[in-house]
């Protein structure tokens, strides 16, 4: 007889099942837990024992029988004493006794019962294809510091959106880099732009992942950190020249670029991503905005590019 199948589909249903005769297996509801060391993740489950005092029958085991079987209550339970009979036979000689996916006994040297249970199979069916895995520690302290160090040298820049006021100019910067290298359309295009709203932010998103990981330009010989005050720029056109995670980083571009000639370079704030913005200078015209930019991509910086919004 398939007893401890049997036990095990009732575990699934019920937190106490007794086998008459021999003792009751108890399940108590265990949370998920996470272990320190390892970093293992183990899901809920059902936490098994055993208690050999609770002897007397209450009928669940027997009537699981009868109803699988089909047989009488009465000959479940003969079956269930002869299979007790054989466990107990067992112990006495000295070998271990298993359960199937529930645990195994033996006696110790006091002769009295020890149960190990088994750890192959959750009685929990809530957490029915469940199983534990080992996930590596995240060390975002490492990565922040990686990237503050590298911004030590290199620019992010990054191409943000507009304020929600001008939802029509959310990526006019993409579209006014294409007019500027094109040659043609000038001011002109930018009353197109919601046309191209789509196909500019996907390239925007595009540059955003890949300037994060590259360097814009280089700063050899960094000068000592200064304090600047964020002057408002007139005019919604900003060449801008890059954006930095750390204040500091930003107002020595700013020093770099006023010691080259380039008088307007300031701070325009913080953008959607926490970036501090360095400009070359802002201007209310569209066409001498991108005079500008096509003079610094060619004289300090090919990755400079043009952000048209209302600060």
């Amino acid at each position: 007889m398939q007893l401890d199948q049997y036990i095990s589909d009732l575990l699934y249903r019920y937190e106490c099942v007794i086998v008459p005769g021999f003792g009751a297996f108890l399940t108590q509801y265990q949370p998920a837990i996470i272990h320190d060391s390892t970093h293992a993740f183990y899901p809920p489950k059902k936490k098994l024992s055993f208690n050999a005092q609770l002897t007397d029958t209450d009928g669940l085991l027997a009537n699981y029988i009868a109803k699988k079987e089909m047989i009488p209550h009465e000959d479940a339970n003969t079956k269930i004493a002869s299979y007790v009979r054989f466990i107990f036979d067992g112990l006495h000689k000295g070998s271990a006794m298993e359960f199937k996916s529930i645990g195994s006994f033996k006696l110790s040297e006091e002769n009295a019962l020890q149960f190990e249970p088994s750890y192959q199979l959750n009685h929990l069916s809530s957490s029915f294809g469940l199983s534990s895995f080992t996930s590596p520690q995240i060390a975002r302290e490492i990565y922040k510091e990686e990237v503050e160090a590298l911004e030590e040298k290199a620019a992010i820049a990054f191409i943000p959106e507009s304020s929600a006021s001008s939802g029509w100019m959310k990526y006019a910067a993409v579209a006014l880099i294409g007019i500027g290298i094109a040659g043609f359309g000038g001011f002109n295009y930018l009353k197109n732009v919601e046309a191209h709203n789509y196909a500019a932010e996907q390239e925007a998103e595009s540059q955003i992942n890949e300037k994060i990981q590259q360097a814009t330009f280089l700063i050899e010989n960094p000068v000592p950190a200064i304090t600047l005050d964020l002057i408002q720029p007139k005019g919604k056109y900003h060449v801008v020249a890059g954006a930095f995670r750390v204040k500091e980083n930003a107002e020595k571009r700013i020093q770099q670029l006023q010691s080259k000639g380039y008088d307007k370079a300031r701070l325009v704030g913080v953008n959607k991503f926490g970036l501090h913005q360095v400009v070359y200078g802002s201007y209310s015209n569209a066409q001498e905005a991108l005079a500008i930019l096509r003079n610094v991509r060619k004289e300090d910086n090919k990755t400079a590019w043009l952000d048209v919004r209302e600060l």
